[in-house]
C-alpha cells in the first residue's frame, strides 16, 4: 500500500552520472526527510510519485527509487531530462522541496527467494530500481548464491553509476556492462544487454531474475530467457 498522504522532501544533492559532453543530461538527486521526519519504509524496486508544488502546471510523475530500502533517511533517485518536469527535477536548487507520494508498486521483494542465485537487468536509468536491489542484496549478502548484473548504455557518455557498479566486486556480485556504441578503447561487451546474457548463458537452475526497463528491452530479455531455459515465474518486474 502508498504512503496515505502526500509529503515533502528536500533536496540533498545533485550529481550529473553522464559525461559533461553528452547531449543527454542524467542525474542521481539525493532527497533527505524534512526536520523531525523519517521517510517511509519501502520495497527495493517500488517507485513514488513526485510534483513541485511551485509550478502547478506540471504534472506530478513516477520515478523509481535508487536507494536503500534500509535507509530512512535519503531517497535516492536516477533521473534523465527528457519532459517538463524531469528537466525541472534535474534543474532544482540544493535546499528546494518536492512534493512525493508513495511508495507505490509491487517492486523486486527477494524475500521469498533467499538461497537462489539472482540476475539483475536493466538499461539506461532502468538502473536507478536495480541500484536499491543490489545496495539491499549487499546488507543481506550471506542469504543469497551468486548475484550477476547486466547493465546496459547507449554509449561510454552514458554509463551511469560507473565507479559504484565497479565497486561491486567487493561484495561478490559480477557486473557485466554493454554499450550499443562501442568505441576502440571498451573491451566489453558491445550490443545489448541480452545478447550478453545470450552470451553467457546462465543456468535457470535456481534462479530468479530481476527486470527493469523500457517495455521493448523487457519484452526482448524475457525472450532471451525463456529460450535459455528460464519460466515467466522466474522473471521478476517491479510494476
Amino acid at each position: 500500500m502508498p504512503n496515505s498522504a502526500p509529503f515533502f522532501i528536500r533536496l540533498q544533492q545533485c550529481t550529473r552520472l553522464t559525461d559533461p559532453a553528452c547531449d543527454d543530461v542524467v542525474v542521481q538527486l539525493s532527497f533527505s526527510a524534512l526536520a523531525h521526519q523519517s521517510l517511509p519504509t519501502f520495497i527495493a524496486g517500488q517507485y513514488v510519485r513526485l510534483r513541485l508544488p511551485k509550478q502547478p502546471e506540471l504534472q506530478g510523475s513516477y520515478f523509481a527509487l535508487a536507494s536503500s530500502p534500509n535507509d530512512t533517511t535519503t531517497y535516492d533517485f536516477v533521473i534523465k531530462a527528457m519532459h517538463p518536469l524531469s528537466e525541472a527535477l534535474v534543474n532544482l536548487a540544493v535546499g528546494e522541496e518536492v512534493e512525493i507520494e508513495g511508495p507505490m508498486g509491487k517492486g523486486f521483494d527477494l524475500s521469498e527467494h533467499q538461497g537462489k542465485n539472482i540476475i539483475l537487468m536493466g538499461v539506461g536509468t532502468g538502473i536507478a530500481p536495480l541500484r536499491s536491489v543490489w545496495l539491499d542484496l549487499i546488507q543481506h549478502r550471506e542469504d543469497y548464491g551468486s548475484i550477476s548484473i547486466y547493465a546496459g548504455f547507449l554509449s561510454a557518455m552514458h554509463h551511469l553509476l560507473t565507479d559504484e557498479l565497479r565497486s561491486l566486486a567487493d561484495h561478490n556480485i559480477q557486473v557485466s556492462i554493454s554499450l550499443a556504441t562501442g568505441h576502440d578503447d571498451w573491451q566489453d561487451p558491445v550490443g545489448y544487454v541480452q545478447h550478453a546474457l545470450a552470451g553467457n548463458q546462465p543456468s535457470p537452475e535456481n534462479t530468479v531474475v530481476c527486470l527493469a526497463g523500457m517495455n521493448v528491452m523487457v519484452d526482448a530479455c524475457t525472450e532471451t530467457l525463456l529460450d535459455l531455459g528460464f519460466n515467466e515465474q522466474q522473471i521478476l518486474l517491479n510494476f
